[in-house]
């Protein structure tokens, strides 16, 4: 059985490490842990893992984001992989930094990539995982920061939660989706932050 991952980003050296492209880094994590290279082919970046009997097909879109849709229509044809086997992995400043949220389907909540995906596909109805960047930006400074370079506080809570969204994918492939989604989605909210100490008291 043969299952489409999608990673959302940006193509190109001035994307790399940035907040938007999260897609990308969870499927280069995932592939490196196999040992195994993207390879640069129409459309996008692809390789493919093997899983407990599933073939994972990895794919990073080269059509930039707002075109998404081009590749993952074009790739689903290609390999032909139903649309109940596609996953697709996006960035989100609506959840808090480092937060995680499966869902069966739904809105493209206000991302181009996904957004473009839908309208290409004709259809909402697939799974997605998004994943909580924060949005501690002042007005008129969300692409800044949705574009921005991950600080390095923000490394190292990201660091375990890609490990987790790379055990989520394969969750998704091994035993599907409303399995995943109960195992994980608690797993994924991040704890409220505690409150600063309070100052001493004067004596």
């Amino acid at each position: 059985m043969k299952y489409l991952i999608v990673g959302l980003g940006n193509i190109g050296e001035g994307y790399q490490d940035t907040r938007h492209n999260i897609g990308f880094t969870i499927l280069d994590a995932m592939a490196m842990a196999s040992n195994i290279s993207f390879t640069d082919r129409h459309y996008g970046a692809v390789c493919e893992i093997r899983y407990k009997g599933r073939d994972l097909f990895l794919l990073k879109p080269s059509t930039f984001m707002n075109l998404s849709g081009n590749s993952v229509n074009y790739w689903l044809k290609k390999e032909n992989i139903s649309l109940e086997n596609m996953l697709v992995i996006v960035d989100d400043i609506a959840l808090p930094l480092g937060s995680i949220r499966m869902r069966s389907k739904g809105s493209d909540g206000g991302h181009n990539g996904l957004a473009h995906i839908s309208t290409i596909l004709a259809t909402n109805e697939y799974a997605r995982i998004r994943i909580g960047i924060g949005n501690s930006f002042s007005k008129g400074g969300q692409i800044n920061y949705v574009l921005g370079k991950w600080g390095p506080e923000e490394k190292k809570i990201m660091a375990e939660r890609i490990s987790i969204v790379i055990e989520m994918i394969r969750s998704f492939a091994f035993a599907g989706i409303e399995l995943t989604m109960t195992a994980f989605n608690k797993v994924g909210k991040m704890p409220p932050e505690k409150d600063p100490p309070s100052p001493p008291r004067g004596g």
